[in-house]
């Protein structure tokens, strides 16, 4: 069983595999600044099994690169591949704060979850999770037994009040009801 992480952590990577001799690994980013994220000296919480030794770990970076357009990061302490391979499947998580990030009308997915949905003053479901697609984020909401997909587009969704704990929507009609006579 993975280590469960705190809601104050963001996960930024995952190790794929080794990389050459010399205690390389090759990451898959969940972060849209990588540069800025894995800067030597950043630490980060090491989410494995259990039974790991790097269980409940912390590591720090040593080096980061671009390789072939794929990047690859050295740890402090990881000098062969033997060693890089214990890491292989670890997710990072970073400490993150409650700020919301620097851009006007961005957030992280933490901060969106468990918001209300609302249309005026009727509450219509609570934010489950963000899906991030490659054309845009989709609001999942979950409204009872269901969950309903909601682009995160200025148009549908024009306010995301995190001190009220709500995100205001302008749903089209039959996003989250019926169209009447639209039962075939």
């Amino acid at each position: 069983m993975a280590s469960p992480t705190p809601k104050n952590q963001l996960r930024v990577g995952r190790v794929l595999k080794a990389h050459g001799l010399k205690g390389a690994l090759k990451l898959e980013l969940y972060t849209d600044d990588p540069d800025g994220r894995f800067v030597p000296g950043a630490s980060f919480t090491l989410q494995v099994p259990e039974h790991s030794r790097w269980h409940r770990k912390t590591i720090t970076v040593r080096e980061f690169r671009w390789m072939n357009a794929s990047p690859v990061i050295f740890f402090e302490g990881i000098d062969d591949r033997t060693e890089a391979e214990s890491l292989v499947k670890a997710i990072l998580w970073v400490d993150q704060d409650d700020s919301s990030p620097e851009e006007p009308d961005a957030w992280y997915d933490h901060q969106l979850i468990g918001l209300d949905a609302v249309r005026g003053d009727e509450v219509l479901g609570r934010i489950a999770r963000v899906d991030h697609l490659p054309s845009q984020d989709l609001l999942i909401v979950s409204v009872g037994e269901t969950e309903v997909m909601v682009p995160f587009v200025s148009a549908i969704v024009p306010e995301v009040d995190l001190e009220g704990g709500r995100v205001i929507m302008t749903p089209p009609a039959g996003l989250f009801e019926e169209i009447p006579g639209d039962s075939e």
